[in-house]
């Protein structure tokens, strides 16, 4: 061997470790990066015509396990899902209350109640009244209040929807860009690692948002589609959506605008990830709580109203038809007309013809009646707050099926019931959403924080690994190093003699 050719193969194996610390360098200021994983170079000896002559690096590669990499990749969508449902719930369970704490809808009715209970030892007591009027604005109140938190809670969805939107837009954008440059890079030879990198974290984020999952082609360029089977646009078109406010009676298809690619509704398209948890809460989980709530004020103004006593209405004195009802619980509120004159709540406000189906006859006390007429105040009790509307005849129940803006709610408990009941059912039915919602959310999260261990210990940078490649490669270019001092030394002998 001369001692150019020692010299050329020290210099290659100085070159190729060269590679192999930018290469860890880069492992090292990664580690803590959630969607990096590790790469790599593999190193092979050159010959020329059965002699050695240095050492080649291959172009980068990623140390990925692809099974665990997409499994990680759908855990991703599946815990942003639940935990975008989830966060909205427990929004809405700061607002209904604790039960048996006096801020509920059971122990506001009960309040009710009660209220009527002491005017009735006394229909002319003027406080008492008043306290039956205090009592009810409670409840309208609290109605209300969550009522106004629905609402909340759905236009928020349809803002982060919107928000998101334009997120994914960006991500789609660049993971096109990126293809691109893979493309072109693989035809060249050449490493696309760090394309890959970088690809592989977009990724992550279109599947926090939608849940999308990636599929390779030969070319290392890939496809982003949902589990509903829309191809996300990594080239030219965006998804679109028109801002909107929402109220209690829009709905999608309807009043609210749809998710559009190339002038096309694709909501149904999106039903994965954090963007698909927006539109289930827009267009399902929060209708369904609206309805409720819809279903229990209608039903709490109309047994009232049968016996006698408008008590409940929307601010005109009106109380909505079921048909109508969706909305009613953010309007619902005490009667003006009995508000003025607390009176009322003794004699009544309007006369009831006799059914065999529902009320006895009622005609409201006359101004200047009796004093302590009770008549009115017994059927609140008996009947607007039990369970028949005459005795030996059910109350009819409160509507629990078509509900919503477009009629395909319905609701998971029995309308049959007291006004009580019925308020216990909505707090219950919102809980056990809640509940349902917190716990898929924290095996969600569980799984995802499993895979991404997994997917850690399989593709991520182990700093003992890079430490312990390091020295390996700091001796062996401390031994070409060598090789190059002592052809070096050689060289100058050889001048030397020459001179």
């Amino acid at each position: 061997m001369s001692l150019d050719t020692g010299l050329g193969i020290a210099n290659s194996g100085l070159a190729a470790i060269s590679q192999q610390f930018a290469l860890i360098s880069q492992n090292v200021a990664n580690a803590s990066t959630p969607s990096y994983a590790a790469e790599s170079s593999s190193l092979s000896s050159k010959s020329a015509g059965g002699i050695g002559s240095g050492v080649a690096s291959a172009p980068a590669t990623l140390n990925i396990d692809h099974a665990v990499q997409s499994a990680l990749v759908s855990s991703m969508g599946a815990a942003s899902y639940q935990a975008t449902i989830a966060n909205a719930m427990n929004g809405l369970d700061q607002v209904m209350g604790t039960p048996g704490q006096g801020n509920d809808l059971s122990s506001l009715t009960a309040n009710l109640q009660s209220s009527f209970t002491a005017l009735l030892n006394d229909p002319s007591n003027a406080a008492q009244q008043n306290a039956v009027i205090s009592a009810a604005q409670g409840l309208t109140g609290q109605i209300n209040n969550i009522a106004m938190s629905i609402g909340s809670a759905r236009q928020a969805a349809q803002d982060q929807m919107s928000a998101s939107l334009t997120t994914l837009n960006t991500s789609l954008t660049q993971i096109g860009t990126l293809n691109t440059q893979i493309i072109a890079l693989n035809k060249q030879g050449l490493s696309t690692a760090d394309l890959q990198n970088q690809r592989n974290g977009l990724v992550q984020t279109v599947a926090q948002l939608t849940g999308a999952k990636s599929i390779s082609a030969p070319n290392g360029a890939i496809s982003l589609y949902t589990a509903q089977g829309l191809q996300l646009p990594t080239t030219g078109a965006s998804l679109q959506i028109l801002p909107s406010a929402i109220g209690a009676s829009d709905s999608y298809p309807g009043t609210i605008p749809a998710i559009t690619l190339n002038g096309q509704d694709v909501t149904a398209g999106l039903g994965g990830g954090s963007i698909g948890a927006a539109i289930s809460l827009r267009d399902q989980i929060l209708p369904a709580q609206q309805a409720s709530l819809d279903s229990f004020a209608q039903t709490v103004a109309s047994r009232f109203a049968a016996q006698g006593l408008t008590l409940f209405s929307d601010p005109t004195g009106a109380i909505p038809s079921t048909a109508s009802m969706t909305g009613f619980a953010n309007a619902i509120t005490v009667n003006p007309t009995v508000t003025a004159n607390p009176a009322l709540v003794r004699d009544g406000t309007n006369a009831v013809v006799a059914s065999a189906t529902g009320a006895t006859a009622f005609t409201p006390n006359p101004p200047g009646g009796p004093a302590g007429f009770s008549t009115l105040i017994d059927r609140i009790i008996n009947f607007s707050l039990g369970n028949q509307v005459q005795a030996g005849v059910p109350q009819p129940p409160a509507p629990t099926t078509g509900l919503g803006p477009v009629g395909t709610i319905t609701l998971p408990y029995p309308g049959d019931a007291t006004i009580g009941n019925l308020a216990t059912s909505v707090v219950a039915s919102e809980a056990a959403t809640s509940a349902a919602a917190q716990a898929a959310s924290t095996q969600a999260g569980q799984t995802q924080s499993a895979l991404q261990t997994q997917a850690t210990q399989t593709s991520g940078v182990s700093i003992d690994q890079q430490m312990g490649t390091l020295v390996s490669l700091q001796n062996a270019y401390a031994a070409n190093a060598k090789v190059v001092g002592i052809a070096q030394q050689m060289m100058q002998t050889m001048e030397a003699m020459i001179s």
